[in-house]
């Protein structure tokens, strides 16, 4: 059923050279999950293969010199868990015990992980391939292929210089080679490689006569990584002025082959490790190795069908290889036979990536993340490499008022607004920043008098035609509203779990436009597509021929009275009302809408007429106190009214149930995607609940996938967090057992190496009975 094609020795491309370390810590909950799996994995692979993988499990260290860094480790020792990983805040002698060749006068912190080590390349590379062939899987060496043809019934025809073999599906794990390997289909991968630098050290007296080897340590301010090696010591390096390698075309006999060293521009860098480890610097360097690795713009695989390309399926740019590569192997194994990885893994699908993700776009951001493997993601911190790429026709304007952009699938969008006379920048931490009290005043101006804010950053796609209805009440668990009516809908797979929380909108009833996730933007369009629609249904997305703006608090409806002629008042413009008219100078779609649980309206028009429309609402606003708020304020104000939101709360390890989304699915309907799952669920009950807690105060808010803890041990996960400024509350979002999740339960959260109160509030705590929303 497999057949593996290797187009010259096996571990020839990056392999050989790696240094084989593994973890399973990642940002990303499910990634770490997964690297978990490939770890725990390699001791079945030794018993099926016969052959040993070279496994050190000797765990790991990270090491952290500044409060920022400490503060990251705490986070990682919180995640974990409810993740199952055996992590612990350690004093730096104990750190030095398990690594005598720290220099502990250079930090002030350490997090000891169980997990982890490092294990032979080649060795686990053979045992994975000697498993596989025991399972009745083929692997052919020394076989180029050289073309793939698409049969119209999807198959393919891979043409090798041995001959032509018919698949199925093909699935593009080329490595170095992914980018050649995708041009045979017409399509460019956003992938590269980078060089990439260790050195080995000769023999070290201090660890002679050790019963045990060093534990595998991580130097965040050093930016380095270092374990042993036989009798010496192993050091890596993430350099800030990283070179990317071939960075048009892969060699075609590139194998075996190593990269000139280049000391001179890691000098710098292997000094701080040798200050650091001082012993590293009275030894000799034994060796140095220089070789290519690929990368995708984030740092995260690439895997996943390839939307318009049938059964072609990408697993590329896994640059640690060792840590993910068994879970990657377990998703695209489930992906390919049964429609669905299992789990959510959006992070490492290629569909996060679209159209922007141009080789240019690739080679400003391959090296950026590159430099940051071991520099700390702040979630506060937005990344400068190609930027801006994407923006609305009122960018600049924005920007003059004080924006604050990030990036949103490419897209800029206002954070927060700088007032007038205030620096529009704030430094990167885990704890409050200098924005929380200009956010504060975003948000109070919304719940007060009426604000304004982007939404061109939303995923916005179009269907029409004859058959739309019935495709649409296929594709969506929820009733399809009538014409003029909008109505929010989930999106089920077939397992019965979220993979869209969207909105539509009916103009006709063969016309509908559906408002999501503007992350999830080629995610959806693949699920729509893979969805079958018949020929009587168009769809395309309207990413760039729609933009938007909500407008939303108390006195929206005044400010817009003034741009339509449209009786807005409230028996005339009900919520969810949807109306074609003109706004100010603009043709326009009018919904009564939003996410801010105000009275409020959005507004969609074509590009060419928003910076004027952008202008006419300003005047209009002028005197009713209208103020611009960002995405900041816009997620501190749908926590206060306990909204979740597709990608951070709900995503496709989630069910209606769960989500609390099953109120909208309408199960009297004959048939949609998901169905039996839901009524299934409803009939058994949901396991666990989405529930918003308000937490006990201190300087800082959850990030996501902290640890919720009763009574010592973790029985859920944060999603999302903010500061309510308008309920006063530190709130977090997140999923507790079902029967757990009453009104006023209490809980625990590790917030920074703090154990905070959370207490759950099953009512919002801003305006629990929506009477503003429907004013």
């Amino acid at each position: 059923d497999v057949l593996l094609l290797e187009k010259s020795e096996l571990t020839s491309g990056s392999t050989w050279h790696a240094a084989g370390g593994m973890h399973t810590f990642n940002g990303e909950a499910n990634i770490s999950r997964l690297q978990k799996y490939t770890i725990d994995l390699y001791r079945e692979i030794e018993a099926a293969s016969g052959q040993s993988c070279g496994l050190h499990p000797n765990g790991g260290l990270m090491l952290a010199a500044t409060p920022g860094e400490l503060d990251s480790l705490k986070l990682i020792c919180s995640r974990a868990r409810y993740l199952g990983m055996e992590t612990e805040m350690i004093p730096l002698a104990e750190a030095c015990r398990l690594n005598p060749l720290i220099d502990p006068g250079y930090f002030i912190g350490a997090l000891w992980r169980a997990d982890g080590g490092h294990c032979d390349p080649s060795g686990t590379t053979h045992a994975y391939v000697k498993a596989a062939r025991a399972l009745g899987a083929q692997a052919e060496r020394f076989t180029r292929v050289l073309a793939l043809t698409a049969r119209r019934d999807g198959s393919w025809d891979v043409v090798t210089d041995k001959g032509t073999v018919h698949a199925e599906h093909v699935v593009n794990c080329a490595g170095l080679w992914a980018r050649e390997v995708g041009h045979m289909v017409g399509i460019e991968l956003p992938v590269l490689a980078m060089e990439h630098h260790y050195l080995i050290t000769e023999d070290l007296p201090e660890l002679e006569g050790r019963d045990r080897e060093i534990v595998n340590t991580t130097d965040y301010s050093g930016e380095i990584y270092l374990r042993q090696e036989r009798g010496g010591a192993l050091i890596g390096t993430y350099e800030s002025n990283g070179v990317v390698w071939s960075p048009m075309e892969t060699p075609e006999e590139f194998s075996m082959q190593l990269l000139p060293e280049d000391f001179e521009r890691l000098a710098p860098y292997f000094e701080v490790g040798f200050r650091h480890f001082p012993a590293l610097g009275r030894v000799g360097i034994r060796k140095a190795v220089n070789g290519p690795f690929t990368f995708a713009p984030d740092g995260n695989p690439l895997i996943g069908p390839v939307r318009g390309v049938r059964n072609y399926w990408v697993a590329c740019a896994v640059m640690a290889g060792f840590s993910q590569g068994g879970g990657i192997g377990l998703m695209l194994s489930r992906w390919m036979a049964e429609g669905d990885p299992g789990q959510d893994i959006i992070s490492m699908d290629v569909a996060r990536f679209g159209a922007f993700a141009t080789p240019k776009y690739t080679s400003l951001k391959v090296p950026e993340n590159y430099s940051r493997r071991f520099r700390l993601a702040y979630p506060n911190e937005e990344l400068p490499a190609a930027r801006p790429v994407r923006r609305s026709p009122i960018y600049e304007r924005l920007k003059a008022a004080g924006a604050v952009m990030g990036a949103n699938f490419a897209l800029e969008q206002a954070l927060w607004f700088a007032p007038p006379g205030v620096a529009g920048a704030e430094t990167p931490t885990y704890r409050r920043s200098e924005a929380f009290p200009i956010v504060r005043a975003e948000c109070r101006a919304v719940r007060s008098a009426v604000g304004l804010y982007e939404t061109t950053n939303y995923g916005k796609y179009e269907v029409t035609g004859r058959g739309a209805r019935a495709w649409l009440d296929r594709v969506f668990a929820s009733r399809i509203p009538k014409p003029g009516r909008f109505a929010l809908a989930p999106m089920l797979n077939p397992a019965g779990r979220i993979v869209g929380d969207l909105s539509i909108a009916c103009l006709a009833d063969d016309r509908f436009l559906i408002v999501g996730s503007g992350f999830a933007e080629e995610f959806h369009l693949r699920w729509f597509s893979a969805s079958d629609p018949p020929p009587d249904v168009f769809l395309r997305s309207a990413a760039s021929t729609l933009c938007g703006f909500s407008i939303a608090g108390p006195k929206s409806r005044e400010l817009l009275q003034k741009l339509v002629r449209l009786d807005l008042s409230p028996g005339a413009f009900k919520l969810f009302d949807v109306q074609q008219t003109a706004v100010g100078f603009a043709p326009a779609m009018l919904t009564r809408a939003g996410f801010t649980g105000e009275l409020g309206y959005e507004v969609w028009i074509t590009p060419d007429y928003f910076a004027t429309l952008y202008y006419d609402i300003l005047a209009a606003g002028h005197d009713l106190g209208l103020t611009h708020f960002g995405g900041r304020a816009l997620s501190s104000l749908r926590l206060e009214k306990a909204y979740g939101s597709f990608n951070r709360d709900f995503r496709p390890d989630h069910t209606p149930g769960e989500t609390g989304l099953d109120r909208f699915v309408d199960f009297s309907k004959s048939e949609f995607t998901g169905r039996a799952a839901a009524l299934a669920e409803r009939a058994l009950g949901a396991k666990r609940r989405f529930v918003v807690m308000e937490v006990a105060e201190a300087d800082a808010e959850v990030v996501g996938y902290e640890s919720i803890m009763k009574e010592g041990a973790a029985v859920g996960y944060v999603t999302s967090g903010a500061y309510g400024h308008c309920v006063d509350r530190s709130l977090a979002a997140g999923y507790v057992p079902a029967e757990l999740a009453r009104e006023g339960a209490r809980f625990e959260i590790d917030i920074l190496g703090e154990m905070r109160t959370a207490t759950v509030r099953l009512q919002a705590l801003y305006d629990p009975q929506g009477l503003r929303l429907r004013s």
